[in-house]
């Protein structure tokens, strides 16, 4: 499959508030190629919900 597109890395690890933002970015790796790697973390920082996601490039 190559590289990722524009020049993105192989591994990229997704955080952020866990929100339809946070969704839709992980939906728009999804749908450049990316594939998910392992389960998704979350933790509370008192006032939000943060939640992590690690994303691979197939065959790297």
């Amino acid at each position: 499959m190559g590289k990722p597109p524009h020049d993105l890395p192989i591994y990229r690890l997704l955080t952020g508030p866990d929100d339809a933002s946070f969704c839709r970015r992980v939906s728009e790796a999804l749908a450049l190629g990316y594939v998910l790697y392992g389960s998704p973390a979350a933790t509370f920082d008192g006032e939000h919900v943060i939640v992590a996601q690690a994303i691979i490039w197939p065959d790297s």
